[in-house]
């Protein structure tokens, strides 16, 4: 299955592993749709794809369902926005569960607002690609709410697959990616918390942008595959 010529929204797609998405999906002569709520990170990106800049807040389901209603449909869907200034550790004595409930609003509760609005609209054949995360298997102290909500997001993949089809629904799982999330610790202690972190894993070393949207990219073409998640993690599942 080709995507030349195809429609493809990338929910997240001005930064990180989203952009690395939106760039593979244009390379391979899809029409790129970038949208986040962050119109300065937008348009580069947008340019760098030949594509389109939309302003979207999955946190507002009006303006999700107005901005499918409006869309031309999609081909292909792909989701990896993340709100990344919440706090997501902490001990489980201390937790604020109101807190606790907004670290969904994005990563789950807006997927499932692209879900509902945009997944309707899918041909068959066509794709979403749902993101979570590595903590959803490798749970440590303070991260019940974070290992949760990841673990939602791939129950909630096999649930839109059975939803949605024929249409196919799938989840990627990257484990430590070099994204813009790190840029704010200086160089030296980004490269020793990078090489603390990856230690253990079978690959140590961490992945780059472009490692991560292979895996959506595949899921994207590969018309017999639904229900699935793609773990991205250098084997750090299978680490010590």
């Amino acid at each position: 299955m080709s995507l030349d010529g195809k429609r493809v929204l990338v929910v997240g797609g001005g930064s990180g592993i989203g952009l690395a998405v939106a760039q593979g999906a244009a390379k391979a002569g899809a029409s790129v749709t970038v949208a986040s709520t962050n119109l300065d990170k937008l348009k580069p990106a947008a340019a760098d794809v030949g594509g389109e800049a939309a302003v979207l807040d999955v946190t507002d389901e009006a303006a999700v369902e107005a901005f499918f209603a409006a869309a031309r449909p999609f081909d292909h869907i792909v989701t990896t926005a993340g709100d990344w200034g919440r706090p997501r550790g902490g001990a489980l004595a201390d937790l604020d569960l109101q807190a606790a409930a907004d670290v969904f609003k994005v990563r789950f509760w807006g997927a499932l607002a692209v879900a509902k609005h945009g997944g309707p609209r899918l041909p068959t054949g066509g794709s979403l690609t749902l993101t979570d995360g590595m903590i959803a298997h490798r749970p440590s102290k303070g991260s019940a709410v974070s290992t949760a909500m990841a673990g939602a997001i791939e129950h909630l993949t096999r649930a839109l697959a059975v939803e949605l089809a024929p249409a196919r629904v799938n989840c990627v799982c990257p484990g430590l990616i070099r994204t813009g999330i790190w840029d704010s610790i200086p160089d030296e202690r980004r490269q020793a918390t990078f090489e603390r972190m990856t230690s253990r894993q079978l690959v140590p070393r961490v992945g780059e942008p472009d490692e991560a949207a292979a895996a959506y990219l595949f899921l994207m073409t590969s018309g017999y595959t639904t229900g699935q998640v793609i773990q991205v993690e250098g084997g750090s599942a299978l680490g010590g």
